[in-house]
């Protein structure tokens, strides 16, 4: 009750201040009517290619159709028109397939939908309705390991058990060839009960790690793409890509080179987005694969560039140094690759807890940060309402938060032994009719995101002259769309940029994350904290 209490009492004191600053500001001069303004004159021109703003979700959590507290794939078709009215164009399935836990990362089988989350035919429907928007859809896949009770490893554990003290025989079993197996212990390896054998595990013991050099596994995974491509998926998030050889970048990188040359024989512009939790350098070489895109870890997380920035720990100059500086390292080993943007994900806390009495503005700024970047930016469920969640693994992928009552229609429970926490921001339902809300927010940002193309796909170069420890100016160019510069002043206080000796002097779009309103007048830009802007010639 006196959380409820509390709960009833900060949503009163949010509405009454929003209300107060929709009565007491001039309308005609707030920061909300000089956005609308300005970005009423964007149009989408979204191109269809991979180049996408993609929307992470999470089944599990995401939305109940059938009210047994479980996200399901009706749930997802039901709530498309908000992942549509936000912008997005492109939907990232976490695992999908059948499994054990709730997280679906040890499949039991490669070619079917979890019943948890529906059939075979429902996949189909969201498919078609998704396509029929203009949205890809990608789902995770996972190569390193499958579960322990998918029927290749439970064949091959039978046929150990019984061998007897004899040697094992590929040809009278090719399953025991699909996996490691080994008669003595070494680090990485799990004892198989009631044999002589260990089995490679490095995650743990209820994921064995495939034997990716059998030709026969390689035949299976080309089979496994192409089913799922016969059901319309678009492509690929391919998961722990560092760990299909552990300790070995250049097998890591002939493998990729493999699936990627695989997946195109399939369907020609079939897309992969590789997780490679390391340091840039280390991800950056594995582009020299072929594959589309490495997710940017050095942006994300409470520690990556874009927190550190707004931490004080970097400067903007510095922020945009690191942008410039990847772009060069990314493509001294492809001239195809695709950045992977994103700012947090369903391993990492939320980006809402990163920052001590935020009011929202540098929640909103990061948002930004990401989606002003040049790739196929991804962002997590519920990021664009300010969702919090820290600590275990199941806080990170709570409900996602349509309504502050947790029996409304379509929420979740969430998963096992996910902890009681209060959320920070309020729900859609709430933010949806708040013009200065987060998601509000995140729907101008896309929207400038899908009318100017160049900010997706430009090279970005960073203008020295103009940026400055407070202000970050990124010029972009793809040598297609019209140049663009993105000037984000990541500082708490306002700041000037004199743009006279630029070829930039047309306002295309903004975004303020409070009541004071961006400027621009005779070539002087004026931005409050926190704030970004896009010119044009």
């Amino acid at each position: 009750m006196k959380k409820f209490l509390r709960w009833l009492l900060s949503l009163g004191i949010l509405l009454l201040a929003v209300v107060y600053r929709l009565l007491t500001a001039d309308p005609s001069g707030s920061a909300v009517h000089v956005m609308t303004e300005v970005n009423s004159g964007l149009t989408a021109d979204v191109i269809d290619d991979q180049y996408r703003t993609t929307y992470e979700v999470f089944l599990y959590s995401f939305c109940d159709s059938n009210n047994d507290g479980i996200g399901d794939i009706n749930g997802l078709i039901s709530r498309l028109d908000y992942i549509q009215d936000l912008g997005f164009n492109q939907i990232w399935l976490m695992p999908v397939m059948p499994s054990d836990t709730y997280h679906k990362y040890d499949v039991k089988d490669y070619r079917a939908i979890d019943p948890a989350y529906g059939t075979m035919d429902d996949y189909d429907r969201l498919i078609e309705i998704c396509h029929s928007r203009g949205i890809r859809v990608i789902i995770d896949l996972v190569l390193n390991h499958t579960a322990s009770g998918h029927p290749w490893f439970q064949e091959a554990a039978a046929y150990l058990r019984g061998l007897n003290g004899r040697e094992a025989n590929v040809n009278e079993c090719p399953y025991v060839d699909y996996y490691h197996f080994r008669k003595d212990f070494q680090n990485g390896y799990a004892k198989l009960a009631d044999s002589d054998y260990y089995y490679e595990a490095r995650f743990w013991d209820g994921m064995p790690d495939l034997n990716l050099d059998n030709g026969r596994v390689r035949d299976e995974i080309r089979d496994i793409m192409s089913f799922w491509i016969g059901h319309g998926t678009d492509g690929f998030r391919l998961d722990a890509v560092t760990s299909y050889y552990t300790g070995d970048p250049g097998r890591n990188i002939e493998f990729l080179r493999w699936l990627k040359q695989a997946g195109t024989e399939l369907k020609q512009d079939c897309y992969f987005v590789c997780e490679a939790w390391t340091s840039m350098d280390e991800y950056a070489s594995y582009y020299a694969s072929g594959i589309d895109s490495m997710f940017d870890f050095a942006f994300g997380d409470s520690d990556g560039a874009i927190a550190r920035t707004l931490k004080g720990i970097y400067t903007a100059r510095e922020y945009g140094n690191t942008l410039e500086r990847e772009w060069q390292m990314f493509a001294g080993y492809s001239d195809t690759y695709i950045n992977a943007p994103f700012y947090t994900n369903h391993d990492m806390g939320r980006g809402a807890g990163y920052y001590a009495g935020d009011d929202g503005s540098k929640t909103k700024m990061a948002l930004s940060m990401n989606l002003m970047t040049t790739g196929n930016v991804f962002v997590y469920y519920g990021e664009e309402l300010g969702m919090k969640g820290s600590g275990k693994d199941e806080n990170k992928r709570a409900p996602m938060y349509w309504s502050e009552d947790r029996n409304a229609q379509g929420m979740t429970q969430g998963p096992p032994y996910m902890e009681d926490f209060e959320m920070k921001f309020p729900s859609y339902e709430v933010q949806k009719d708040d013009p200065y809300s987060i998601y509000n927010y995140v729907k101008e940002a896309i929207r400038i995101r899908n009318a100017l193309p160049v900010i997706a796909r430009g090279r970005t170069w960073l203008h020295q002259d103009l940026t400055t420890d407070q202000v970050c100016v990124l010029l972009k160019e793809d040598g297609v769309h019209a140049p663009a510069a993105v000037i984000m002043n990541i500082s708490d206080s306002e700041q000037t940029v004199d743009v006279t000796n630029t070829e930039f002097h047309t306002l295309r779009g903004i975004l303020a994350v409070n009541d004071t309103p961006v400027r621009f007048g005779n070539n002087v830009l004026t931005l409050p904290p926190y704030s970004t802007a896009v010119l044009t010639e």
